[in-house]
């Protein structure tokens, strides 16, 4: 099979290393990409030889002003060439201690180079050499693979997976977003060797999970990391949603399940990673919380109890925190507000107070509640959505007449402590707490004047002079 590509940079090469009577190949992602019609920024060159020099003598020959950024202990190197980055790296054949992911490394053939491959369809390579340039050496029947839809390593699958336990977590990551199956054979090794993932950095771990996240469907991968065991080890608080307790024929919903249907919901509309993990986690306090009351179950303080969560589960999976962890915990906390404001008559107070309390996240907390409806009761997932149209239109409404979003009450707790010479305390506080309440109630104008009004008749029923 032969690839017709135009690219300044490939032809560049194939000159280099046709006069040179050298070879050279793209490998992998970007092979595999090309096949399946999807865009690709990355291209990988392995060459039968130095990486670093034909990644040297291409740049010169292209354009002298490229910046090459070299890797000598990697023995790689590469430049970004009209938004595509090209990394090149001599072929090599690898071996593996038990306790580190980390290779010895020596020189190799391009089928030592493609036996390190962590599935069929990523060892595919295509020739640059004019002779038979855009030919496909597939080895390992990757081609099939990939029309088969079928993931599988090229060796053994227990080797490759103990020798780089983080192939796992890849293997997973490309059936979630290609939607495709991972053989029998590989998939059991996943489960044999999942104890193996211990010895990869939660950084690298963490990188996977979000990979996973961003797939057009992600619950096919956290499917599968449920099922071969790695999410227990790598995200237990997930796990613990999974499973329905009853009390006589009284039981409560997989909380699991609908999690993942609400996360598949969302990304139907938003690649927004962080409003995706928003979704994972909007119900990761109810396992806390689950309490059989009355005949019925509940999960009260659910919201308050996941959000408390974020941080540390943050931590541990060292993703970002500070900022990225305050915009989780205030969906989280709030997840819960538009819902019960879709099942009752709105009002304007109640509008006020959730533009106040959700800020510029408004839009993305309408978002999150929308993909929260996953009954499957069609006409009552068609009443709520009705009804998130309500307070969407209210939400509009009540924004552009008080410009609630990110709104600061007019007095504030130092211009209390002036007027009344006081100290930091509770009472202050609560003055402050009436005033705003009063104008997000309506029961006052939302200016300056008819606030500082309201301050001097709350201080009298204090009994404080002002200074």
């Amino acid at each position: 099979m032969f690839y017709q590509l135009k690219d300044k940079v490939l032809d560049t090469i194939s000159d280099i290393i046709t006069s040179n009577n050298s070879d050279a190949y793209i490998i992998g992602g970007y092979v595999r990409d090309l096949i399946l019609n999807r865009p690709s920024k990355d291209i990988d060159i392995v060459t039968v030889g130095s990486g670093i020099d034909l990644a040297t003598s291409t740049a010169k020959k292209l354009d002298r002003s490229i910046n090459v950024t070299v890797f000598k202990n990697f023995g790689t190197a590469m430049f970004r060439y009209k938004d595509i980055e090209y990394e090149f790296v001599g072929a090599r054949k690898e071996s593996y201690e038990r306790n580190s992911r980390k290779p010895f490394v020596e020189d190799g053939t391009l089928q030592d180079d493609q036996n390190r491959r962590d599935l069929t369809i990523n060892a595919l390579a295509l020739s640059l050499k004019k002779s038979n340039f855009g030919e496909i050496t597939d080895p390992f029947n990757g081609l099939d693979d990939l029309k088969n839809k079928i993931i599988k390593t090229p060796l053994d699958p227990n080797i490759t997976f103990s020798d780089d336990p983080l192939r796992m977590m890849r293997a997973i990551r490309f059936a979630s977003q290609l939607n495709f199956y991972i053989e029998p054979n590989t998939f059991k090794a996943i489960q044999v060797n999942k104890e193996r993932i211990n010895i990869i950095s939660k950084e690298r771990i963490a990188e996977e999970l979000n990979k996973i996240l961003l797939s057009p469907k992600p619950s096919i991968g956290f499917k599968l990391l449920e099922e071969c065991e790695l999410l227990e080890i790598i995200f237990p608080e997930f796990l613990k949603l999974k499973g329905v307790d009853s009390v006589g024929t009284i039981s409560h919903k997989d909380n699991f399940y609908h999690t993942l249907q609400v996360v598949d919901n969302i990304s139907n509309n938003t690649n927004n990673l962080w409003l995706r993990w928003a979704a994972l986690l909007h119900d990761i306090g109810k396992p806390a919380t689950k309490k059989f009351v009355n005949g019925a179950w509940t999960f009260y303080g659910h919201e308050v109890v996941g959000a408390k969560m974020v941080p540390d589960i943050f931590k541990r999976l060292k993703l970002p925190l500070n900022e990225t962890v305050k915009y989780l915990q205030k969906l989280i906390n709030l997840h819960l507000r538009p819902i019960v404001l879709s099942s009752e008559e709105v009002t304007d107070s109640a509008i006020r107070r959730l533009l106040f309390d959700a800020g510029d996240e408004v839009d993305d907390l309408m978002l999150l509640c929308e993909a929260d409806i996953t009954s499957k009761n069609d006409e009552k997932v068609q009443r709520f959505l009705e009804n998130f149209k309500i307070v969407r239109q209210k939400l509009k409404e009540v924004e552009e007449r008080d410009a609630m979003r990110n709104w600061k009450p007019p007095i504030n707790g130092e211009l209390i402590m002036k007027e009344f010479n006081l100290q930091p305390c509770r009472l202050v506080g609560e003055i402050k707490d009436e005033i705003k309440d009063a104008i997000l109630d309506g029961n006052i104008e939302n200016n300056f004047d008819a606030a500082f009004n309201l301050l001097l008749k709350i201080a009298e029923k204090y009994g404080l002079k002002r200074v």
